[in-house]
């Protein structure tokens, strides 16, 4: 049986990746990856990705977890290669809701960031 709160935070993935209004190829390619890696299954997916616009963003407990979303949907974010507007607004939204700082969250972001750039330039 899936872990709801594995369930819960993956489909909040998917709501961000959703929020510019398509799904990218790249996110598509991530989010298989990380649904292999919490145990997914494949229909399971392809039935969140079938129904990622009726998603709505569960907020974590567990303030381990908060940070952790936080950092995959950056990752997520950043997969495609850029930064929608829709993506940051979600992600702001929810680094708020979650109680973290701007200044928390921007130096979240840049760490996420440089080491995207960094995984791109090798």
């Amino acid at each position: 049986m899936l872990d709801h709160i594995k369930l819960a935070h993956f489909r909040n993935l998917i709501s961000l990746s959703a929020a510019d209004g398509k799904i990218e190829e790249l996110e598509r390619v991530a989010l298989a990856k990380i649904a292999y890696e919490k145990g997914i299954p494949l229909d399971r997916l392809n039935l969140m990705l079938d129904r990622a616009d009726e998603y709505k963003y569960l907020i974590p407990l567990d303030d381990s977890e908060k940070e952790q979303q936080l950092e995959d949907m950056i990752e997520l974010a950043l997969a495609d290669g850029e930064f929608a507007p829709a993506e940051r607004e979600l992600i702001n939204i929810v680094a708020d809701k979650l109680g973290v700082s701007k200044s928390a969250l921007d130096k979240l972001i840049e760490t996420a960031t440089s080491t995207s750039r960094q995984a791109n330039s090798q």
